[in-house]
């Protein structure tokens, strides 16, 4: 999604961060023309509160279908701020961002300029270093789940440097943090909200997404990770902990955060516990990661074929279920879990052989959502056996900031492959055959430079 940034564009010093108006922050240098971080005045455009998106194409169209070689990045543990000599805009309705937009259900994503939300003093932005692929990027590409907002940039797992930050932004937050944004944009904190106000933010019925919603205060639009940088209000952004590296914390803000919580919640460490996770892909191994570090003693994790048993393994799962190669799993394996995470978002899933894993009692937690229904419900077996079946979205931010606190005590690591941002296109595509393993995280490598981790 973002052509690669150019070094030698950036010049470090040692002035302190200046301040314009009440905010401070750090300048967004330049780069190459055509490359992420560019600030061109000929494509300027400014947008009224509320009003469409401007976009400018400034590249060629990045293929779907092409497969290049995996270029890994590699990843220092020394975290550094830096300050460069040149202000932002002044004029927050003139500021621009380049991203990799969809701008429809079936084109090929396009680099282009846009217009972030109008700066507000509770904001913060974003030079952003790395962001995950998330299925739920894919399923808004093509307006999956209803009709996407377009143009739309994806990427709602971005890790990054905060680059200004705003006088009213929540404490905490500094020029030069590694900070993070989940697929929470906007929560109200309104007094009145029960949600807000009770800790459990992701469940504000004022909330938006990290991209392609619109601001309830009419500030424009909301755009994600997929580009040189972001903005999005203070509540939303977190410190990344210094122990825990930048693609990890970057797939843990939806992947990881989507699954802890409700781990925790069930009680996925009581003792004798019997958890189950189904899917072993971005949130499935995070899912087994994360289980038996909260102390799970027994963790099966389940998918089709048998091509992911040794990885299974080795993530920390003590058993494992390959449904279409191990005949009779239902009846083998029956009663014999408490709690089912489910990660798989396809409609055509057997729920009716999940179900019946379960013990007296079990849980069943649906997280993956399917583009369709959910297939039908067997109601008088629930009834009979006393199964809960619920529903989780992402993490209050209380339990993202715990989860990432876990992380980088226990050393917990996500099974990432990094790639330059310039290849979204091609890692859609691999996405789509199912190639992950177990998360692509794109690296903007120029900016990366600054912050390595």
């Amino acid at each position: 999604m973002t052509e690669e940034s150019n070094n030698d564009a950036f010049h470090a010093n040692t002035e302190p961060a200046k301040t314009q108006g009440n905010t401070k922050y750090i300048a967004q240098a330049g780069s190459e023309p055509g490359k992420m971080g560019e600030t061109n005045p000929d494509i300027l455009h400014a947008t009224s509160n509320g009003a469409e998106p401007t976009t400018v194409d400034e590249t060629p169209p990045a293929s779907v279908h092409a497969n290049p070689k995996h270029k890994k990045t590699e990843a220092s543990n020394q975290p550094t701020s830096y300050v460069t000599s040149e202000p932002p805009m002044g004029d927050s309705k003139q500021d621009i961002f380049h991203g990799w937009l969809a701008t429809d259900a079936t084109s090929p994503l396009k680099h282009q300029s846009f217009t972030p939300k109008t700066w507000e003093e509770t904001d913060v932005d974003i030079k952003v270093t790395h962001c995950g692929v998330c299925a739920s990027d894919l399923h808004t590409m093509r307006s999956g789940w209803g009709e996407t907002l377009y143009p739309v940039c994806c990427g709602h797992e971005i890790v990054g440097i905060a680059i200004r930050v705003g006088s009213h932004a929540r404490p905490g937050i500094k020029i030069g943090d590694r900070v993070g944004v989940g697929p929470q944009g906007y929560n109200c904190h309104k007094p009145d909200c029960s949600c807000c106000m009770g800790g459990r933010e992701n469940y504000c019925p004022n909330r938006i997404g990290t991209y392609g919603e619109r601001y309830p205060s009419g500030a424009g639009i909301s755009y994600g990770g997929f580009a040189d940088s972001t903005r999005h209000n203070s509540n939303s952004v977190f410190n990344i902990p210094s122990g825990l590296d930048s693609s990890s914390a970057a797939v843990m803000l939806c992947a990881g955060a989507t699954v802890y919580e409700p781990l925790k919640e069930h009680g996925a460490a009581a003792p004798g516990k019997r958890v189950g996770v189904i899917g072993l892909g971005g949130l499935g191994h995070l899912s087994v990661l994360f289980a038996k570090t909260m102390g799970c003693q027994h963790v099966v994790a389940v998918s089709r074929s048998e091509a992911k048993r040794s990885d299974a393994l080795a993530l920390g799962a003590d058993a494992y279920i390959a449904t279409a190669d191990e005949k009779g799993w239902g009846e083998k394996h029956a009663s014999s879990l408490d709690l089912i995470i489910c990660t798989v978002s396809d409609p055509r899933m057997p729920l009716k052989e999940y179900l019946g894993l379960l013990r007296p009692k079990g849980t069943f937690c649906q997280v993956g959502i399917p583009e369709g229904p959910l297939p039908q419900l067997d109601t008088m077996a629930l009834v009979l056996n006393g199964t809960s079946v619920c529903f989780s979205d992402s993490a209050s931010p209380g339990n993202v900031r715990e989860m990432l606190g876990l992380a980088a005590e226990k050393g917990v690591r996500a099974w990432t492959e990094t790639r330059p941002m310039g290849e979204i296109g091609e890692v859609v595509g691999e996405m789509e055959k199912g190639r992950a393993r177990f998360r692509f995280v794109m690296v903007n490598e120029g900016n990366d430079e600054r912050m390595k981790q």
